[in-house]
């Protein structure tokens, strides 16, 4: 199937959530809403395991007429309070990109922005139909840290998502959304079939399965944006804005490593390969 799929990205669910996370949170009443419109026009969630699957496998695993990706980065605790009952409502598949280092726990080592889950509260979205992926551990910006440091954020983030579910996640999505050749072929070696980026377009299986482009579902998303944006209208008008900023943003980072590199070696050490 080549048709293009919407894949929506959120982070928190909360009417107050911290100042940090706030642009990228949606209200309970605006996700119930969203939810709403994507039942009336029969669209079918699926997860992002299931989009990986249909892709490699061509017709022989067809998804819905309609298919739509929700997924949720991060871990917010919004996320079991307030969008699994509505999801549940409307049987909703969905995926959740977890960075096992900020939720609540035993592996719990700090940083994260806002009231993170535990892992029972994990463990009943996995229940509930909710896929669990990987995030990383601490959330770096994978393309700026060194390779052990990076095999380390991917290959841990496995284990203990695979340790406290009983079954090794699948998926995985960018902190941030950066990724760079070396990034992906990391988190391919780790042992995941697809991966998420950011890039606010519609994703399709040309953009392999590494850097499928999802879109951001933000604060200020009014419900006819959402409309459009969940029937690939108006994609580019929207998001014409984020898709500058990332093209310039791509060469400052780019240039950030080249100059980690440059001292790296100047220092003596060995830097990544």
């Amino acid at each position: 199937m080549n048709t293009p799929v919407p894949v929506l990205m959120y982070h928190a669910v909360a009417d107050a959530p911290a100042k940090e996370t706030y642009g990228l949170s949606v209200t309970p009443a605006a996700f119930a809403e969203q939810m709403a419109v994507l039942a009336e026009r029969g669209l079918t969630p699926v997860t992002t395991a299931e989009l990986g699957a249909a892709w490699r496998s061509g017709d022989r695993r067809p998804l819905p007429a309609r298919p739509v990706l929700i997924t949720f980065d991060d871990g917010y605790e919004g996320v079991h309070r307030h969008a699994l009952p509505v999801l549940a409502e409307h049987g909703f598949a969905s995926t959740l990109f977890v960075s096992t280092g900020w939720l609540r726990g035993a592996h719990e080592e700090g940083g994260a922005l806002d009231t993170m889950l535990d892992w029972d509260q994990v463990r009943e979205l996995a229940a509930a139909g909710c896929e669990i992926g990987g995030h990383t551990h601490s959330h770096p910006q994978m393309d700026q840290i060194d390779d052990a440091r990076l095999r380390f954020e991917t290959e841990h983030c496995r284990d203990v998502v695979a340790g406290e579910l009983g079954e090794v996640p699948r998926s995985f999505a960018y902190p941030y959304g950066y990724s760079s050749r070396r990034v992906r072929e990391t988190v391919r070696a780790a042992g995941f079939a697809q991966a998420f980026a950011v890039g606010n377009g519609l994703a399709r299986p040309a953009q392999g399965p590494y850097a499928v482009e999802r879109l951001t579902v933000r604060r200020r998303t009014g419900i006819d944006e959402f409309t459009r944006i969940v029937e690939g209208r108006t994609i580019g008008r929207t998001f014409a804005g984020d898709r500058v900023l990332t093209k310039g943003y791509a060469a400052v980072r780019r240039t950030r490593r080249a100059a980690t590199l440059l001292r790296e070696a100047a220092a003596g050490g060995s830097g990544p390969r």
